[in-house]
Parts: structure tokens; sequence; C-alpha cells
């Protein structure tokens, strides 16, 4: 054994050896352990978590400068046992991880529904036994999500762990208790905490635990149900940081704290840095090194001094794609809603995160220059999927590429059913979503639903460009015959929410927008949505709903207006986004079809992902065919043209449709009211969704009505126009050589040679990596078969990598992106290039 050998090693070893037993094979190739420099052989990567495996002589030999390296490869073998493979004909293999980062974060958002699975040592040793097979390498355990302070309409009811120190333990020389929970419960929710910081790490799973709120009473008409007393604004900040380090020496596995430190983790923006200085004291004071993550939203410079301290290494953890799942590239701009603005007198309380900083609360903001201090990650929320069966290899791979955007370290991923249950909503035994008996999964395991999806994520985060069979032995394992259909149904399906969630970005919050049990956004401008309206732009329906990527899609009045006047762009428009939904409905549907032949549906967890692509076809079929209808009204407000009115109404009626079979699909499958809050859109049914819709359809015909009885159905001149809007061409037309960097304070010229005669010309567009800024543009010279651009070296003179795109106009007037997305719309549809400072 390696001197690399460790705890970690030792585990994968015992899961081996259980794999190995379970088949009953005893002549199994000796396996050994080693670090590279006992196997010069070894073409080991530099890269910590590396490992190869080897044959030497008789045996197996797995190498790595780690534990953790050691435990992949391992837990390789084991899968490979486990698929009845024979170890006997392993030939020589290597890996290295793309993503240093690869977390998942699981929220305790409930008393009623969460606190059966957080005691349950059980459920945890499978849990995080999947995991670690899963390839990933950190676990965040998130308290005190339940609620937004300062934000919520409503104050709070379950406050448990919310606050979480009174919950644990006592500390000397303070009375704070949270009401109701006594010396036996506090013992055993600590040793529980103990437990499964043990267990993460014994799997080499980083413990991250997130302490999300530090609010003790959420004001407003809170009833707590267990309330917190003997603390006050004056003993505050000195109990958090005399608790926190109690915690770290209670809890010697703790590897990192998560902090939310803007004013819905219940400390004010205005003066923030005082409390949060003591808290991070507090950790500092437990003289080990330790991992502080400051949720981004709203962090300033103060933030980030008060945090410097020797023991304490600062990371950012964005958001991704807003607090929903995205398409894996980040956007190429926020919306304009999100533009920093002045701080309003009496808003001090949010004045940083809603207003000044306000461009940090959706995305990666400003903080990735290359001579930044502080590290960056970040976190993918649940707001777009959260109950639905999920599971697309090429948007996991493309996660895997891109998660390490602007030398970012990587990524946390919510995970499914992530919030059931949240602020107050829970009922006890109601975590399992199914109500069908024979769905059900009894004893904390609906997590194994998702087994599927925990993988892609992990192996495709650690290794984007992973063989097909890492996923398919599972898939065999589960679903047999109909694996193969099964995976071609999932693929295309599963990539429809995150594309909707990218181009009708309606609102960014997961409070407000649950894609997956769409409430209804009206096409016609006679119906008004109050609930969307905090969110969206006025008007808010879906004509006026900018995308989440504004540079990249278009919005529909937005392109509306671009084809009345002739100058549509390079940008996406919505009906190329229809066109990529249905054809992903008809590949999924034909998958699907040929699963429903082959699958064995006596066994439930096929049962389950079966009903769960039929909802997901309808999705999309509704989504497509939406799209396309909020076209047609908008064309009909510009042109008054009433076919365009006729053909909204039709095809708005076709997605209604769509969507009211879902309900018969899921009926007495799901719960009547699945609950992940309660607000209108945290909670209910799909059929509860469809009356919205039925009164869109009837303000969208009575329009009609009023509209033919002063004009006939005929196509106007201006309809005509809009039809011979010009196509995107089939293929961009040029090539393009990236540069390894640029100069800072030197002009970079950029070049495309053209390879298409069609290509007349081009522009170039370009910004600092930071969402702050607007995107600039010049256009490009053409000098022979080249076309070129150039950045001034004012312009370079920062210290922010730069972002590039390049709208490559066609003869025929149509316009591409170069290099634009991708046919599984996987890629990053343009180039970040560093400095040769930074490189």
């Amino acid at each position: 054994m390696s001197d690399t050998t460790g705890p970690v090693a030792t585990w994968a070893t015992e899961q081996l050896a259980q794999a190995l037993a379970a088949k009953g094979i005893i002549d199994a190739p000796a396996i050994r352990l080693a670090g590279p420099d006992e196997v010069p052989a070894a073409d080991l990567a530099a890269v910590p978590e590396s490992y190869a495996v080897l044959r030497v002589d008789d045996e197996i030999v797995v190498v790595s400068n780690d534990d953790v390296g050691l435990r992949c490869g391992v837990l390789e073998l084991a899968d490979r046992v486990a698929a009845g493979e024979d170890l006997g004909g392993t030939t020589p293999f290597a890996e290295q991880p793309a993503v240093p980062v690869r977390g998942v974060v699981r929220s305790f958002s409930s008393v009623d529904e969460d606190l059966s699975w957080f005691h349950d040592q059980q459920f945890w040793t499978e849990y995080l036994t999947w995991l670690a097979a899963s390839r990933f390498n950190r676990f965040h355990l998130a308290l005190g999500m339940q609620y937004n302070y300062g934000a919520d309409r409503h104050g709070a009811t379950d406050n448990y762990l919310c606050f979480a120190y009174p919950f644990l333990f006592d500390v000397d020389g303070y009375e704070v208790r949270a009401e109701g929970v006594g010396a036996d419960e506090q013992k055993r929710n600590l040793e529980t905490l103990r437990f499964i910081a043990a267990e993460s790490k014994r799997r080499g799973l980083k413990f991250q635990l997130g302490l999300w709120n530090h609010a003790y009473d959420y004001g407003r008409d809170s009833v707590h149900r267990y309330p917190i007393t003997g603390i006050g604004p004056d003993t505050h900040a000195a109990y958090c940081k005399a608790a926190i380090a109690q915690l770290l020496a209670e809890v010697p596995d703790i590897d990192g704290l998560t902090f939310r430190v803007h004013y819905e983790g219940g400390i004010h923006d205005e003066g923030h840095e005082v409390f949060w200085r003591a808290v991070f004291e507090g950790a500092n004071s437990a003289g080990r090194p330790l991992e502080i993550d400051m949720h981004a939203k709203g962090v300033d410079q103060a933030l980030l001094d008060a945090v410097d301290l020797p023991n304490l290494s600062a990371v950012l953890s964005a958001k991704y794609w807003a607090e929903h799942v995205g398409l894996p590239y980040h956007q190429a701009s926020i919306r304009a809603r999100e533009a920093a603005k002045p701080i309003p007198a009496g808003h001090e309380m949010r004045g940083i995160t809603e207003f000044s900083r306000r461009f940090t609360r959706y995305g990666y903001g400003d903080f990735l220059r290359e001579d930044r201090t502080v590290d960056l990650m970040f976190r993918v929320w649940p707001g777009t999927q959260k109950l639905l069966a999920w599971g697309d290899p090429a948007i996991a791979a493309g996660y895997g590429r891109l998660s390490t955007f602007g030398g970012s370290r990587g990524v946390d991923l919510c995970e499914p059913l992530y919030f059931k249950g949240r602020k107050g909503s829970g009922e006890p035994g109601g975590r399992d979503p199914y109500v069908r008996e024979d769905l059900r999964l009894p004893g904390n395991r609906e997590w194994t639903k998702y087994r599927y999806g925990y993988l892609l994520w992990g192996r495709l985060l650690y290794n984007p460009d992973a063989e097909p069979e890492t996923w398919r032995r599972h898939l065999r394992s589960t679903y047999g015959e109909a694996a193969a259909d099964v995976e071609d149904a999932l693929s295309p399906l599963s990539r429809i929410l995150p594309l909707v969630t990218v181009v009708h970005g309606v609102g960014g919050s997961n409070n407000g927008y649950w894609p997956e049990v769409y409430l209804n956004l009206p096409i016609s401008s006679r119906v008004h949505s109050q609930h969307y309206a905090g969110d969206t732009d006025a008007p808010a329906n879906w004509g006026g709903v900018s995308p989440f990527d504004p540079t990249t899609f278009y919005g529909i009045d937005e392109y509306v207006a671009a084809r009345a006047n002739g100058s549509v762009s390079a940008k996406y428009t919505p009906l190329e986004v229809a066109g990529w939904i249905e054809q992903l409905v008809a590949d999924g549907q034909q998958a699907l079809d040929r699963a429903r032949q082959t699958a064995d549906e006596s066994d439930p967890q096929v049962r389950r992902v079966l009903i769960d692509l039929e909802i997901l076809v309808r999705l999309g079929t509704f989504f497509a065919a939406k799209f396309r209808a909020a076209v047609d009204y908008s064309i009909y407000r510009t042109t008054q043209d009433v076919s365009a009115l006729e053909s909204a109404l039709q095809r708005a009626r076709a997605a209604r449709d769509a969507y009211a079979e879902i309900p018969a699909i899921v009926d007495g499958v799901y719960q009547r009211d699945l609950r992940f809050g309660r607000e209108t859109s945290e909670h209910g049914h799909w059929a509860d969704r469809v009356p919205d819709m039925d009164t869109d359809l009837a303000a969208l015909a009575a329009e009609l009505q009023e509209a033919t009885g002063t004009q006939p159905a005929t196509h106007s001149t201006s309809s005509i126009l809009f039809a011979q809007a010009p196509a995107r061409p089939a293929t961009t037309g040029v090539e393009h050589t990236v540069p390894k960097s640029f100069e800072r304070g030197k002009p970079v010229t950029l070049s495309l040679d053209v390879v298409d005669p069609e290509v007349i010309g081009a522009t170039l567009h370009y910004r600092h990596v930071d969402q702050a800024k607007p995107w600039q543009q010049v256009p490009m010279e053409l000098s022979g078969q080249t076309l070129s651009g150039t950045i001034d070296g004012e312009y370079t003179s920062s210290t922010y990598p730069l972002m590039y795109f390049f709208s490559v106009q066609h003869r025929a007037g149509g316009q591409a992106l170069y290099p634009g997305l991708a046919a599984d719309l996987s890629n990053q549809p343009y180039v970040v290039l560093g400095s040769a400072t930074a490189n």
C-alpha cells in the first residue's frame, strides 16, 4: 500500500470487496493501490483526484496522487464488477477531473418532512455512498434556507434548525434557547451532524455545512413553532461568534461553512460587515483551515475585507442561471432589470443587494477579475425542475466543460425535491411526492428515483468525455431491455425545461417561477398577471418577457419589432426555439414509444420514469406552441392582421390542450398539492394551472371576435413581409482560430477566415467577463478572404478576461452567430480569452 492510501481509499476497497462478494467472485486479480513514484509507468496527470489503472504482472494497480483519486479508480472497478464484467480482462485506463469542485446540496427545509431522513443513518450510508460512486467530492448540508428574511411576503412558522445553534447546544455565558427543544434533542441533533460529517469525509466528500440564516426572529407576522429566546440585537453578533467557534469544536469534520451574507440571511445590508466580521473571527478561532463560502448575491468589498483572516479561505458561490437550471453555458448578458441603480432612501436594509450591486443577484457579477483574491464557484438552483426524472448526458457534459468558466472552481447542484415542504408547507410523512402505493418510496428512499441523474452529473462533471458505458451500466441494471430507449427518451426531453428557462426568463427567483408545474403567464394583453408582475417588465405577458440571456436570444415582442423594421440580427428567435423544442419532443416521443414496447412495467422505477416522460412530452408540446402563439399575437398587435390573431388563438388552444392532458396522466400518482412553499407557484398541481389558461384563451377569442367584426381575416401586406424575413444561414460560412491570450493595454485583433462566398461581412461583439458591463461591437473589415476586427488597447487594459462572438452577415440577408450554439445546446456560444499576464 502507498503513503497516499488513507481512510477514503480504504473505504473504497471495502466497497470493491463487497461487489466481488456479491458476485461470488473469489479468484479476481489482486488489487494494489500505489502512488505515482511507485509505478513509474503510470501516465498520471498532475491534477488532484486523477487516477490510472494499470496491469502490472498479475496485479491490477490503481495509481493516484491522493486518496480521492484512489477512490475514483477503485470504485470504477467495483462498478464494473457489479455490472458483471471480468476484472481479468481489465485494460489500462486513466482519468482526470475537469471540475475541481463537484458538489451536491441537500436542504433541511421542513421539520415535518425532513427530520426523518436527517436522523436516519441507513439513509446517509446509502445516499453518501452513491454520491461518492458518482464522483462527487463535496456534500453541502444546507440549514436555514426555509425562508428569505425581508423578502418573503409573510413571516416564518417552521423555523427548526433555521437559526441552527440553539437546536444543537447551549453556549456558555448565554441563555439562548429554542423553545420546545430540550437537552436530549440538542444532543441527538449534534450527534447526527457529527455522523453526517464523518461519513461524508470517510467517502472522500468534503463536508460543507450551510448556515443560510442568522435571523433569530423573522418579524412580520411570524408565529415561530420554536421561538428563539434569550437573544437580542445587543448580543446577536457576540453570541454567533461564540456559537460558531463551539460548533467547529464540536464537529471537527466540518471542512467549510456556507453563509448567505446578504439581507435575506437575516443581516441587513447596511453595515453588514460588522456582524459578519464577528462570525468570521469565531470561525477563524477554530485554528484550522476552513473554507468560507459566501453566497455571492450582494457581496461587496467590505465583506471581502471582513473575511480576510489567517485560517479562512474565502470563496464566493454565484448562481449559475438565476435560481434555475439552464443550459450549460453562462449568460452572455443578464436581464436589463438586473442593472445597478441608486439606493433609494428607506431601503438601506436591502440596498446593496437590490440596488447598488443588483447585478450580483443572478450570476457571476463582477467577481471574475484575473487578479481576484477570492475564488468563485457556482450553484445550480432548483427552480426549473424539482420533481420529474432528469437525465441528459449532453447537458451534464456541458456543465463539466463550462463550470470552470473564467477560472471558477466548480459547482454545487441543488438536488431533486429541493425545498420540499419549505416555508411551513410540509406535512408529516409528506416528503415522498407519490400517493400511489406501488410507486411510493418509503424509508427515506425518495432520492433513489433520481440515481441516474446524480450519476450523470457527478461522472460527467468529473470527466465530460467519459465513455457512455459509464452510465449505461446503471441503465441496464435498472431498465433492462428498455435501457437504450429510456436513455434516448430522457436525453432530449430533459433538455426542454433548461432551454425554456433560458429563453422565457419570466422570474429569476425559484419562489415565483416553476416551469415544471407552470403557472400560466397570459399571451393576451387584456389579462393581467399579478403573480409575475414583480419580476418581469411590464406588461407582464408572453410578448414582453426578457430571456435570461437577452444577448443570445430574442424576446418575443423584440423579435417581432425587429422583423417589422427589417433589422433581425443573429440572435436566436422564439420561432427557432419552438422548432428546437418540437424536435426534442419528437425524438423523445419516438424513444418513449419504443420503451413502452420493451419495458418491464411491473417494475415501479420503470413506471415512475415512463410517467414522467409522458409529462415532459406534454410540457414540451405546450411550451413550443406557446412560443409560436405569442409570436403570432405580437404580429397581430403590430400589424392588426386578423389572421395572425386567429393563428395565435389556435396555437394557444393547442398549448392549453397539451398541458391539460397532464392531470389525467398523474391522477392518483403524485400528491394533489405538491408543496415546495406557500407562494402561488411554489405549490399546487398541473390541474390547478389550466383555468388561467382558459381565461387567456377566452380573452384571445373575445379579441378575435371584435377584430373580425371590423376587418376580414385575410393576409395583409405587412404579414406577407413578416413571412419573408431572412432565414438563418445553414452554416456560419467562417472559421476562427482563437488566440492563446491577449496583452493587457494593447490592441487585440480577431479574425475570421471566410469559407463561403455568401458571407459579405461580420460584426465583432465583445465585453469584459463582468456582467455589470454592456457589450461593445465593431464592424469587421474584409480583406481578401479574411474579416478582421480590433479591440482597442484602452479596453484591454482591464484586469478582466475578454469574451467575444461574431455575427456573420450573408448575402441573402440572414445572419449567423459564431461560434453559436451546437445542435445539442450544450456548448458555449462565445469565446473567453484570458490575458498573457494571467496565463
